[in-house]
């Protein structure tokens, strides 16, 4: 929502925003699928919504959008998340989220699986991407099912985590923490994103998740990967192209698209890495 602010409310010291503007637009694991889009490849976005008003409306934007609804499940027991973000004068006042962040029902967790499995048996599928936030709908059972039935059959998978699935993705193609997540969910601290630091970290995440490649985003220093399928060469940092950063929100999404885009391709890991990473820093920028 846009609005103009010239005035006190008299009911409470707070600004009062006379809306102008409203949008809706997708946001998450939907933003996404709309990077894969845009790059030109056929995303199938697998999520759970609930029966209500705020559902249709997403399922309005992915069909003007052309994406497909297969893998959307519609629950009773959720509500669709929605974060309404208020604008004054161009500055963000508030956010108000709705949303359930608690993990899914028994029933939905098998369905989910279940519509996910289908689509992964059905279709030609060349990478996943678990894209976390938290919400309840990656859950362990879910993250283990489908890792295990992607490796079966040979299809890359790809992780942006937050800290309650940190250490669950065990198995996966490529994991992509940022440098605050990785010390959460490692509970290890340094003070400088040095070589030996980094080489010391990814060498203790892999330990426990046993993931192929460690790629690491160091915000303004760039880049770390590591590829656990070679014996040499194997590890790189690539520094951050020099730009004029306007915002950050974003970046991460459109790290692991580009990211699983090249996996799909078999790209080599340090390729991977410099095209993500260039990626990141074009969207903050813009």
């Amino acid at each position: 929502m846009w609005g103009k602010v010239d005035r006190i409310s008299p009911e409470a010291p707070v600004p009062v925003a006379t809306i102008v503007k409203t949008e809706d637009r997708l946001g998450g694991a939907a933003n996404v699928a709309l990077n894969i889009k845009a790059m030109g490849a056929n995303p199938i976005l697998c999520s759970v919504v609930g029966h209500d008003p705020k559902a249709k409306s997403i399922l309005s934007l992915m069909k003007k959008l052309n994406i497909t609804k297969d893998g959307i499940l519609l629950s009773r027991e959720r509500e669709t998340t929605v974060k309404t973000r208020i604008l004054g004068n161009k500055v963000q006042m508030l956010r108000v989220d709705q949303e359930i962040t608690t993990s899914l029902s028994e029933k939905d967790e098998k369905d989910f699986i279940d519509s996910i499995s289908n689509i992964i048996n059905t279709s030609k599928i060349d990478s996943i991407i678990f894209q976390d936030y938290d919400k309840g709908v990656i859950t362990p059972k879910v993250i283990s099912e489908i890792v295990k039935l992607a490796n079966r059959k040979g299809i890359p998978t790809a992780v942006d985590p937050k800290k309650k699935n940190f250490l669950e993705y065990k198995n996966v193609t490529l994991f992509k923490p940022n440098l605050k997540e990785l010390k959460e969910g490692l509970k290890i601290e340094f003070d400088l994103p040095s070589m030996d630091n980094l080489i010391d970290a990814s060498n203790l995440l892999h330990q426990r998740i046993k993931s192929q490649m460690i790629f690491i985003t160091l915000s303004e220093n760039g880049v770390f990967i590591a590829d656990y399928n070679l014996k040499q060469n194997n590890m790189v940092i690539i520094p951050a192209h020099h730009r004029s950063i306007s915002d950050v929100s974003g970046a991460g999404d459109t790290v692991i698209s580009v990211a699983s885009l090249c996996l799909a391709l078999k790209l080599p890991f340090k390729t991977v890495a410099e095209i993500s990473n260039l990626a990141g820093g074009l969207v903050c920028e813009q």
